[in-house]
């Protein structure tokens, strides 16, 4: 049985207990076999076609060798990534999520690690593989088109897949890899057992509908939030799952109004910022979108209201990370509070910790550095003890996020710990001079990071996309001015097109200190 039970809320409707990500995904065969499962472009694939796809897959990757090993999957956002995904899965193998972004040099230390035994790619990914067979070495390579011919060799194979091995809630589902804490990247594995409690734990957070459902997830698949919330819960909920090409802000705008899209998986703010600036977004009839969740950084109070005046609808923030996804979130039945990322789930303990002390709990209001703890948190890096045990103490994760949590137990994410800047010895977050920026009417975006300064250690550098630029900087000067102190007030303002994001289309700091260095 499963080791989390939550009971449905809301729209929420009742689902099985099930023990693996296998059978869920039988069960949605079964209920919904007509169900359009996947759409890209003009490419339909109900769940009946899928779980033959799927079959007939999983028989290629046991014969190849995948019962017990990893497969890297090195692909982008669409429907080959889920029939891969749960082909490696039927297959006995643990299916290892890889950025299809990566160079061949931040990808090496990768497949050093995970060593998988077999390689899917699509023909452009599996370029940046050829320049790797030093590493790739004898692992059987497929190349993945997933267009209507081979999908239809698939289904055609389907009856032929033998017998694929026994699952268990103690097989490993998924290998992700995380930068973490220290910007190393690190093997995060989880079971089939945490998976459907992390999918449960998803499903509190923003219940669907067990039919009639239709997402639009732009985030990485790669990547835990878009694993999550594109991949598995369309599964657990028989939702029709409409993916784009790319992120291309004007196309996902077309796609949901064509499609009546009832969920978008917006995830960091960068995405839902940049659709309130489409020229077609005004117009477009949004009248089905009924949940948009979001993650993967702190969203400004402005932005969400943008958004409810837009829409109408109020992006409910959640909080996760690849070690144990979800941890918290706003909903609708238990509570939602603008610029927090909400209730802990339950089940799982969160609590605020000393950055200096970390057995120090903080109280109400006072920020710190998160910890946290339950029943899908992982227990330890891939290969990596030392790692670890910086990681893990006392039982705790320490997530290396900087938050607080209020008197009724609502967390709020304020930075990330290696992103304090210290100005004079005083410790100063980014969040803080971001939200008031944010509040300049003509601002679109912003971010903001520490420089080193000769005689204050640090100085406070921001970074903004803002209508009106010559207008707007006298503006945030006297902003800074009055609501700042003076070793928060920023030495250095700089009007851009555009911020630089991760391929998790989070805010590239990294990359803000390299424009400003230069």
């Amino acid at each position: 049985m499963p080791s989390l039970i939550l009971e449905p809320h809301g729209v929420g409707e009742a689902h099985p207990p099930f023990d693996t990500l296998t059978e869920m995904f039988d069960h949605a065969v079964m209920e919904a076999p007509q169900t359009n499962a996947l759409i890209q472009d003009i490419r339909m694939l109900s769940y009946q076609k899928l779980d033959m796809a799927v079959r007939g897959m999983a028989g290629e990757l046991a014969a190849a060798g995948a019962t017990g090993n990893t497969v890297g999957l090195l692909l982008p956002n669409g429907i080959g990534f889920t029939l891969a995904y749960f082909a490696t899965l039927f297959a006995g193998g643990t299916p290892t999520l890889l950025n299809p972004a990566y160079p061949p040099a931040q990808l090496k230390p990768i497949l050093q690690d995970a060593d998988p035994a077999i390689l899917i790619s699509t023909p452009q990914t599996g370029e940046t593989l050829d320049a790797l067979s030093d590493i790739v070495g004898d692992a059987h390579r497929i190349i993945l088109e997933a267009s209507d011919p081979e999908m239809d060799a698939y289904i055609a194979r389907s009856g032929s897949a033998g017998n694929l091995p026994r699952i268990t809630p103690d097989t490993p589902a998924a290998l992700l890899y995380t930068g973490g804490t220290t910007g190393v990247s690190k093997g995060v594995e989880h079971t089939h057992a945490m998976l459907t409690d992390a999918v449960r734990a998803i499903d509190w957070v923003w219940p669907a509908k067990t039919s009639g459902e239709v997402r639009l997830p732009v985030a990485p698949m790669f990547h835990i939030y878009g694993f999550l919330t594109g991949v598995l819960n369309p599964v657990y909920d028989r939702c029709t799952v409409v993916i784009p090409d790319a992120f291309k802000p004007d196309h996902v705008v077309d796609l949901m109004a064509r499609y009546k899209v009832t969920i978008f998986g917006g995830g960091p703010p960068a995405i839902y910022a940049a659709l309130l600036n489409q020229s077609n977004f005004q117009g477009a009839d949004l009248s089905a979108l009924r949940v948009c969740p979001a993650g993967g950084a702190p969203f400004p109070v402005e932005l969400i209201d943008r958004w409810r005046d837009a829409t109408g609808i109020t992006i409910q923030e959640g909080y996760g990370m690849t070690e144990m996804a979800p941890i918290s979130g706003n909903t609708e039945a238990f509570g939602s509070k603008p610029g927090t990322v909400g209730l802990a789930i339950p089940g799982c303990k969160v609590q605020i910790v000393d950055l200096e002390d970390k057995d120090k709990i903080m109280p109400a209001d006072e920020k710190g550095e998160i910890r946290i703890a339950g029943p899908f948190a992982m227990t330890g890096y891939r290969n990596r003890p030392d790692e670890t045990a910086k990681t893990i103490h006392d039982g705790f994760i320490y997530t290396g996020d900087i938050g607080v949590m209020d008197a009724d137990g609502i967390v709020s994410i304020t930075d990330r710990k290696k992103d304090v800047i210290i100005v004079n010895g005083f410790n100063v977050f980014p969040r803080d001079i971001e939200e008031l920026v944010f509040t300049n009417p003509n601002v679109r975006n912003v971010g903001v990071i520490g420089m080193p300064d000769e005689r204050a250690g640090e100085r406070v550098v921001v970074f903004i996309v803002a209508d009106h630029p010559e207008e707007t900087e006298a503006a945030i000067v006297t902003l800074c001015e009055d609501g700042l102190a003076p070793y928060q007030r920023p030495s250095d303002i700089r009007f851009v097109d555009d911020l630089p994001i991760t391929p998790a289309n989070k805010l590239d700091r990294v990359a803000l200190r390299e424009i400003a260095a230069g």
